[in-house]
């Protein structure tokens, strides 16, 4: 049996070794990819964003648990900050969700930013299609607070949860972030502080002001206790009603046009700079970026010269 069919039959060590593949690119990935496209397009895929310090991690497993509980099967994705030291991904999410891996239904897998913006990493979309094709009925992805990340999760997810965390100066962090707008749900964790209400109230206020969703879905802001399990129900509740929504508006499909619209786009973008790289020698593109900055050529006529260069070595 191939990686591939062992991998659709359920094999756990098969799903590993396959995204591995795909996270480090190349023709083996591509080819893995396309044998498993055709099985995709069908799990609920759950963004989970906010910023440190709000109990992500502690939410994510308790949200794992209540949907297995609902006979679920779960797969997360936790998008971690690479280590300035080894370039991998720092592991800590990871070592507080090892109880997880006792379930054969869930399934966590870390995955390094690599410095990319947003700090969510370009292979998260194939590793997504890979769970996908595993059928995993939900996929998490659970992602740094760091930069425009909060957005690409939106981009990659049909449910976005921003977690809230009392206590963090005047303002929601959400509003500091510049993501009220991608919301589909907020939750306040770590709601038994005392400035939880605050927080939650500021959120209601900022949600009538300036909140660009679509009126026919109101992004319900919900209190949990991660450390505890309160509320978690109640979450994972507003996720299957946010999916139902989804389907019965048409919003849905809208979603995974532009979805896959952007997807196609940013793999023109990479394949073109991966047969540049390839075709075009290190020392005549530090020679071309000298001739911009020289102004002997100008930046657009230069990405032209680039583009049909690659283009004219290929057969």
């Amino acid at each position: 049996m191939g990686l591939i069919d062992a991998m659709l039959a359920g094999d756990r060590r098969a799903l590993a070794r396959t995204i591995s593949i795909v996270e480090h690119g190349g023709t083996d990935a591509q080819l893995a990819l396309g044998k498993l496209y055709r099985y995709t397009g069908q799990a609920h895929v759950v963004g989970v964003t906010g910023p440190p310090g709000a109990g992500k991690s502690t939410l994510v497993n308790e949200l794992a648990l209540e949907l297995r509980r609902r006979s679920a099967t779960v797969a997360i994705i936790a998008v971690d900050p690479t280590s300035p030291f080894t370039g991998g991904a720092i592991l800590g999410d990871r070592i507080r969700m090892q109880p997880l891996g006792h379930d054969p239904h869930i399934f966590v897998r870390s995955m390094a930013t690599r410095g990319q913006l947003g700090g969510v990493a370009r292979a998260t979309s194939d590793v997504v299609n890979v769970l996908d094709a595993a059928s995993f009925s939900t996929i998490i992805i659970e992602t740094v607070g760091a930069g425009q990340a909060e957005v690409e999760i939106a981009r990659q997810a049909h449910t976005t949860v921003v977690v809230e965390v009392p206590g963090q100066g005047d303002d929601v962090q959400a509003i500091k972030a510049g993501i009220l707008e991608i919301a589909d749900i907020f939750v306040v964790n770590k709601a038994d502080r005392e400035e939880a209400g605050k927080t939650q109230r500021q959120l209601q206020t900022m949600l009538q002001l300036g909140h660009t969703h679509d009126p026919q879905w109101s992004p319900p802001i919900l209190s949990t206790v991660a450390t505890s399990g309160k509320g978690v129900p109640e979450v994972v509740d507003a996720l299957a009603r946010h999916r139902r929504w989804l389907s019965e508006s048409g919003k849905l499909d809208t979603r995974e046009r532009e979805r896959v619209r952007r997807e196609l786009f940013q793999l023109v973008e990479y394949l073109i700079s991966e047969q540049i790289d390839q075709r075009v020698p290190a020392a005549d593109q530090t020679a071309l970026l000298d001739r911009i900055r020289a102004h002997r050529i100008d930046p657009y006529s230069a990405a032209k010269e680039l583009i049909q260069r690659a283009l004219d070595g290929t057969s």
